[in-house]
Order: C-alpha cells, then sequence, then structure tokens
C-alpha cells in the first residue's frame, strides 16, 4: 500500500511524500519503505491524537489513509480537529465506520439494502451446526465453527458479543472480499469482486479477481451509502449452484488484499489523490480492471542495517 501510494503521488507531485506512523516503527516494513516514519501512542492511548496532530502540523499532511480497526472510531471522533489545520481523513462518517465496527449493525444496514445476511439465533434456540464470532471481532480472531452441541463452552454463551450464526458452508459457497471505491459524494464508482482461495489470519493469502454477478448486485443495492468515502471492503458469501449471496460484514478501509485489485487497475490510490488533493471527479461505474487475475502471497525478508532495538 505504501508503494502504491509512492508510485502514484510521485507522478503527480515529484516531491510528495508518504510518510508512516506506528508504535514500533523500526519494527514495521511499511514503516521501512515509507519516505518516513514516525513514533506514536498505541490508538487507545489518551496522546495518539495529539501526537499524529503534531506530526500532520509539523510535516503539513494533507491526508490522512487509516489502515487498521483500532484507528477508524477514534480518527472519525476527532475529524474535526485534522480538518481544522489542513489535513483531511479519507475515513467514512462516524455512524457509517460504527455500524461497520458492530457486526449486528452492519447486518441491519444490509438486510436494509435487501441483501441477505446469515441469520443469527437465539442463544437458547439454535440450529446446528453454527458459527460463532464476536460482534466486535477482526482478523476472524476468537470465531469456531461448531458441528456438536459438546464443542459449546460456557464462554460462549456468557459473552454477548458473541453472535451464534447461521454457517454457510464453504462447501456450496464461494467466499469474497469486494474492494469498493465511494466519491466525495457517497456515489459508488468501482467494484472489483476478489475470490478468497485461501486466508491467513484473517487475510488472504490466494485470491483471484472476477467479474461476476456479485458486481450487479452491489451496484444495485449498495450503490450510494450515506457517509461513505474512499475504499471500502465488504464480504460475500456467493452459492455455488443456486442464485444467492450473503453479506457478511463492510469495512471502511482499504483490507489486506486490496494491492491485488490494484495490479488488476482498480487504481484506487490515484483516485483518492485526484479527488482530495487535485479536485477532479471520478468516472462513472470504471469496470476497466482485470478479472482472472491471480495472486499468490508468500513471506519475504526486509532487512534493516544497524538496528539497535
Amino acid at each position: 500500500m505504501v508503494r502504491a501510494f509512492q508510485k502514484e503521488l510521485s507522478a503527480i507531485d515529484p516531491g510528495g511524500l508518504v510518510i508512516t506512523t506506528d508504535a514500533q516503527p523500526a519494527l514495521s516494513s511499511a514503516c521501512n519503505v515509507s519516505d518516513r516514519a514516525f513514533k506514536v501512542p498505541l490508538f487507545n492511548s489518551p496522546e495518539y491524537i495529539d501526537a499524529l496532530l503534531e506530526i500532520c502540523r509539523v510535516n503539513e499532511i494533507s491526508l490522512v489513509i487509516p489502515s487498521h480497526d483500532a484507528q477508524l472510531k477514534v480518527l472519525a471522533l476527532n475529524r474535526d480537529k485534522f480538518e481544522a489545520q489542513g489535513t483531511q481523513i479519507i475515513l467514512s462518517s462516524l455512524d457509517f465506520v460504527e455500524k461497520c465496527r458492530d457486526k449486528r449493525l452492519i447486518h441491519q444496514f444490509l438486510e436494509s439494502k435487501g441483501i441477505m445476511v446469515a441469520r443469527e439465533y437465539k442463544k437458547d434456540d439454535y440450529k446446528l451446526p453454527l458459527f460463532l464470532k464476536p460482534s466486535d471481532g477482526t482478523r476472524s480472531i476468537d470465531t469456531y465453527l461448531i458441528r456438536k452441541k459438546e464443542e459449546l463452552k460456557d464462554h460462549h454463551f456468557e459473552n454477548p458479543k458473541m453472535m451464534f450464526l447461521e454457517y454457510l458452508d464453504h462447501a456450496l459457497y464461494e467466499e469474497y472480499t469486494c474492494d469498493l471505491y465511494y466519491d466525495k459524494k457517497h456515489m459508488l464508482k468501482c467494484v472489483v469482486p476478489r475470490k478468497r482461495i485461501e486466508v491467513r489470519e484473517g487475510e488472504v493469502n490466494k485470491g483471484v479477481t472476477v467479474k461476476n454477478e456479485l458486481i450487479d448486485v452491489i451496484r444495485n443495492h449498495l450503490g450510494e451509502i450515506k457517509g461513505a468515502i474512499g475504499c471500502l471492503t465488504a464480504q460475500f458469501f456467493k452459492h455455488k449452484f443456486e442464485n444467492k449471496i450473503y453479506g457478511i460484514e463492510i469495512n471502511p478501509r482499504f483490507g489486506g488484499g486490496y494491492p491485488l485489485s490494484y495490479l488488476a487497475g482498480a487504481n484506487f490510490p490515484k483516485w483518492i489523490l485526484a479527488e482530495y488533493l487535485l479536485d477532479e471527479k471520478i468516472d462513472d461505474k470504471f469496470d476497466c480492471w482485470e478479472s482472472n487475475l491471480l495472486m499468490l502471497r508468500y513471506d519475504d525478508e526486509n532487512i534493516v542495517h544497524g538496528y539497535k532495538g
């Protein structure tokens, strides 16, 4: 992502810089490839916002691009402070961020838009198999596939955030993450479905772009979302044999698998720079991206000389 923004920024401003922040920048690959990097407190620290504001002020930062779920609400709450000093945060409205961060609320939102969602059972009236996940979870942490009643534990019942959901069998459903771009006026400009072939810790490890009926479903039902701007990642399950599509969740940020969409031609970094730095409009319904582009990820080394941590 850092390299993508560096490439697109250099095309419009060769002197422009992509700056990153992290609680441990020396141990961050992104910080080691960015033009500059700064240490900040953790997102839940009361000093985080003031530290980030000061970095933006001193370095004359024009745009802030959040990349982590934990950042989203705190940045949305403090958007006015950044705008007061000339820094725009490319993030959806606080109301929409809060919907996305609560999986029960985003299910209600999807249903209101005419998109089916997995049924949530009452904890004293459910049907096996079950899929359990917390309403505020991320990266597939604390999720469970329950096939037998004996696999259910007390903490599953006691945790009010734990959702008991209808299980959508992977033998029958294909899982897609769709990269969506919304312009300043909250209108959908691009949809790129990415089929998730293999996932590691909630992030796609092998995936392929696919032009299929998901594009029309999303355009017809989510063509305008109040408060949505920039990149959203939306997860869907599509039945392999029947005309069934279920919405799972929406995240109002770039997803870890977005580089596949970028390499396929869906240039969201360029559009963000065009809209928010150059005040240009984005073309309607961009679909000139490459379908059937396969991404196979692997671990690589990022070597830093002289580390003294």
